[in-house]
């Protein structure tokens, strides 16, 4: 009984994790809590972190591009 509703605190608790990573990204925070209850937080986690940032501005992914493409051509040199 007692490890029971440890398990059901814990699954709660740990479905706050992708729903604050989804809030930080621009998503909704309760949508993603939800999920993460219904579904399973480890599925959500993931599922959040393959999304791209609606925060990050276009010179923010320009920035992004560039040091990309930096480190390929140091890459290519070796």
């Amino acid at each position: 009984m007692f490890f029971g509703i440890l398990g059901i605190f814990l699954w709660i608790l740990l479905a706050f994790w992708p729903a604050i990573i989804a809030k930080k990204k621009g998503y909704s925070f309760l949508l993603f809590l939800v999920l993460s209850w219904f579904v399973s937080f480890i599925i959500t986690l993931v599922i959040v972190l393959f999304l791209k940032d609606k925060n990050q501005t276009t010179e923010d992914r320009e920035a992004d591009r560039a040091a990309d493409a930096a480190l390929e051509n140091e890459y290519d040199k070796q």
